[in-house]
């Protein structure tokens, strides 16, 4: 795997010494370069709207800044760090100074998977990459073979989930520099441990990004999202706007050797063209793993709500054409609502037999395959009964439908003594089921600490951000009234942010204790059992109900059949098998 990755962005030391500076700016008749504190050296227009400079005199840890045609001075929008924050200047970076230790890492294949959900910022009291670092052997030991990290591009202030991210290829300052990302993918390649990487491509956040001012063609003013004018991947001048993404994609596969991408909120990426962003992501990241020395697999996984089966498609051989898996948001609805009895919002489409609606998502992958959901209104959904088991990421909790609730409580906290049981028993039916299972930190054990909404904004931001959560839960019964939704944290406050903070000691407490070896004995087993059975593949399953007692069946590759039971009733049922 090479450890530079080249692209037509930002800044690369050249071979002889210095520095080529690039910046894509179509609307700019001049643009500038400041190196530290000196004066600004006009950049050369070159085709296409790129704007280039060659400084022999500038070097890894040069800062500069791009000056625009208004006197303002701004981040290179493909910085590889920003160490001051999202509007101060941008650092050279040389990514080959990095000596490696994976030298042998060969990745592994996704049907070993056993995703570990985490926050950089919360994993640990540190939150940063290197407290990260000393948690890796446990979660080896646990049974856990990839860590999946939520969003570390930078984004504005010091805290937040990194969905707001807008210098895409730099590391999040507060969590630690390049190289403290890079030292935790070596230290988890050398625990067994895949990485896999959430990214956004579907929007930027809303303080720090510049690209508006100098850059309009980047966006297509058409069309909307919620988050403004959507990113242009299929108008004109969409071409090296697409580039930016696709190496943005390659940048964390090659420098830091990431073993895969999560894609966040692929329904909200507007792309009409012939091949799908998704699709040209997925085949840049197999061929990059493909040609590394050793070859090794790079993974994509997708978060789609509209349940496009189309994008995890099989060939003839069972590989992916585009993604590995998507994760199943059906699956965690309808588990959530026999946990826990809620049926508002979007679990009301998961209200009427919701465990015939587990049993399909554990069989066939989406509960809705084209039938009409009322939430919608529309239908929703296509048929992916046909689709293998590891096409779908299970899981009972993750960042969104644990901080997305006004409380951030998570599922132990929101059942009683009932639904504690129910929780063990789907906990046990998503670990040993063949789908790929995904924990959420602190899942393990039972933590009791919310994942609450965080960020980190200023001035008016920080006001609109605060009075549109409370906003957002005024249709709640329990958050009616005024003085109900002024409990609801603030998001900007430091307080918000810490409730958040792993609390690791509650590990050795008695019932976190026994949590916690359940779990790694869940593993055991389906590391023992199943996994070596889904190296060949997995067929789609089967599944029956009786309201109370659910059985699912699949064929696995080497021809075993593989039958989970799952009783979520008072009493004993009989088990024909």
């Amino acid at each position: 795997m090479k450890n530079v990755h080249e692209m037509p962005f930002g800044a690369a030391p050249l071979v002889g010494g210095g520095v080529r500076f690039r910046l894509w700016a179509p609307g700019a008749a001049e643009i500038r370069l400041r190196l530290d504190d000196s004066a600004p050296l006009a950049m050369s227009p070159a085709e296409s709207g790129w704007h280039e400079l060659d400084v022999p005199q500038a070097r890894a840890g040069t800062r500069y800044r791009f000056g625009l045609p208004d006197g303002s001075f701004v981040p290179d929008p493909a910085s590889r760090a920003n160490p001051d924050g999202v509007d101060g200047p941008s650092v050279v970076v040389d990514a080959g100074a990095y000596a490696w230790q994976d030298g042998a890492w060969c990745g592994r294949p996704w049907s070993e998977a056993v995703v570990y959900e985490l926050h950089v910022g919360t994993f640990t009291a540190d939150g940063t990459f290197a407290a990260a670092v000393e948690r890796l052997p446990e979660l080896a030991a646990l049974g856990v073979t990839a860590i999946e990290l939520m969003p570390v591009a930078q984004f504005s202030g010091r805290r937040g989930w990194g969905y707001d991210g807008v210098l895409a290829f730099a590391p999040h300052a507060a969590y630690g520099a390049p190289d403290d990302l890079r030292r935790l993918v070596d230290a988890a390649h050398a625990h067994g441990l895949m990485v896999l990487l959430d990214v956004v491509y579907n929007h930027f956040g809303p303080d720090g990004n510049h690209l508006h001012a100098y850059c309009p063609e980047f966006f297509n003013e058409a069309r909307r999202t919620p988050w403004g004018a959507a990113i242009n991947f299929d108008g004109e001048h969409s071409a090296a706007v697409r580039a930016f993404f696709v190496h943005n994609a390659l940048y964390w596969a090659e420098e830091f050797h990431v073993d895969g991408l999560r894609m966040d909120a692929v329904h909200a990426i507007h792309d009409d063209s012939p091949q799908h962003l998704c699709e040209e992501i997925a085949i840049a990241l197999r061929a990059c793993g493909a040609g590394a020395r050793p070859p090794r697999p790079v993974h994509l996984l997708l978060e789609n709500e509209r349940n496009a089966a189309w994008l995890l498609e099989r060939d003839g051989h069972g590989r992916p054409v585009a993604a590995d898996a998507q994760w199943n948001d059906d699956l965690h609805h309808a588990a959530h609502v026999l946990a826990t009895g809620e049926t508002d919002g979007y679990y009301a489409d998961y209200a009427q037999a919701p465990l015939t609606r587990l049993g399909r998502a554990l069989a066939e992958g989406f509960v809705y395959q084209g039938e009409h959901s009322a939430l919608r209104g529309a239908p929703h959904g296509e048929p992916s009964a046909h689709l293998p088991a590891p096409s779908f990421v299970s899981f009972l909790q993750n960042h969104d439908h644990v901080g997305n609730r006004a409380l951030g409580e998570r599922l132990g906290q929101l059942v009683d003594v009932r639904g504690s049981r129910r929780l063990e028993a789907l906990r046990a039916a998503i670990l040993l089921a063949p789908g790929v299972p995904m924990l959420f930190m602190g899942e393990e054990w039972n933590a009791s600490t919310p994942f609450l909404y965080f960020c980190d904004f200023r001035g008016e931001l920080a006001d609109a951000v605060r009075e549109g959560r409370r906003k957002e839960f005024a249709r709640f019964a329990a958050f009616a009234d005024e003085k109900s939704r002024l409990a609801i944290p603030d998001p900007n406050a430091r307080a918000t942010f810490g409730a958040c903070i792993l609390r690791q000691d509650e590990r050795r407490l008695p019932a976190h204790a026994a949590a916690l070896r359940a779990t790694g004995e869940l593993l055991a087993l389906r590391r023992r059992h199943l996994v070596p059975r889904l190296a060949r593949g997995t067929l789609g399953g089967t599944f029956s109900d009786d309201g109370s007692l659910l059985q699912v069946h699949w064929v696995l590759g080497d021809g075993t059949l593989w039958h989970l039971a799952l009783n979520l009733g008072d009493r004993a049922a009989p088990l024909p098998l």
